[in-house]
């Protein structure tokens, strides 16, 4: 795509507006930059008259963004933020074969990450980033090729690619279910329940399916997986949550079935990528891969 000179200002020019939009001051940028402040100050002119757009307000020795400027600045730092990370990504893996991938923080550490390996190894020129999300994104303002999301099959402008159900089941204690006498689905009405705040409706939800009656369900709020399993284990509560995410922890013993009652999700887990990237030779490697993974 060719586009005007005028609207493609050199690195240089950039970086010193960046510079100073976010020191709020010219000679600060100079510090950083290792330049004079009229070095600075003359790039700044230069980028306004390349424009045609007052980007600074002067005032005496300092500089405020204009209304302009400020929305502009803001668009320039994510631009050469993502230009960094490129070239970051470049210099790792200089032959290409880069995968920047969102995922979900406990399926991320409880149920990628042990798997990994396995993927490196079948693809020793593919790298992989990983970077935390829990709610969808817009991929065109992020440099990420693909996601893990759960939810229902829907996020626009995405593709989709089916990798797993999942069920939840209402886990503490031992102790804690001892203390509290639970023995039926009702009686954890009287318990301390722990909820996430990414499924505010999930206990509502499997008392319905389990067929008791409620009025309102209060509790504890945590935003992952792993720290409300980590306060059911403490006895702080009984949480649903994936039976998958937690083997480990029922193998041992530092979790219980609350109630021997498990729900399958109406969401699913899902590897989304946009649909420009679907044919990306890592992404397409990734994406077979763990649609094997998932199925096992």
């Amino acid at each position: 795509m060719l586009l005007s000179r005028r609207f493609l200002p050199s690195t240089s020019l950039l970086v010193a507006f960046e510079s100073v939009s976010r020191t709020g001051s010219v000679t600060a940028a100079a510090r950083e930059l290792d330049l004079t402040q009229s070095a600075v100050s003359r790039q700044i002119k230069a980028l306004e008259e390349q424009l045609g757009v007052e980007l600074f307000v002067r005032e005496r020795q300092t500089v405020r963004l204009t209304l302009a400027g400020d929305g502009y600045a803001r668009e320039i730092r994510e631009a050469l933020r993502r230009i960094s990370s490129a070239s970051l990504n470049l210099r790792a893996n200089p032959h290409g074969g880069t995968l920047n991938l969102a995922i979900l923080p406990t399926f991320g550490t409880r149920w990628l990450a042990p798997r990994l390996g396995g993927f490196l190894a079948a693809n020793p020129g593919v790298t992989i980033n990983l970077v935390t999300r829990l709610s969808p994104f817009d991929f065109r303002l992020d440099s990420i090729d693909a996601a893990i999301h759960f939810g229902h099959a829907h996020w626009p402008g995405a593709e989709l690619t089916f990798l797993m159900s999942e069920k939840t089941v209402p886990a503490c204690s031992p102790e804690f279910r001892s203390r509290h006498a639970i023995k039926v689905a009702e009686d954890l009405l009287q318990a301390p329940l722990l909820h996430l705040t990414t499924r505010p409706d999930a206990w509502e939800r499997w008392f319905a399916d389990s067929g008791v009656s409620f009025q309102t369900v209060h509790g504890m709020l945590f935003d992952q997986f792993a720290t409300a399993a980590q306060a059911a284990m403490a006895g702080l509560g009984v949480a649903l949550l994936p039976t998958f995410l937690i083997q480990d922890e029922l193998k041992r013993g530092d979790l219980v079935a609350a109630v021997d009652r498990e729900m399958e999700s109406s969401e699913h887990y899902y590897l989304v990528y946009p649909p420009e990237r679907a044919d990306y030779a890592p992404l397409e490697a990734f994406r077979d891969w763990i649609v094997r993974e998932a199925a096992i």
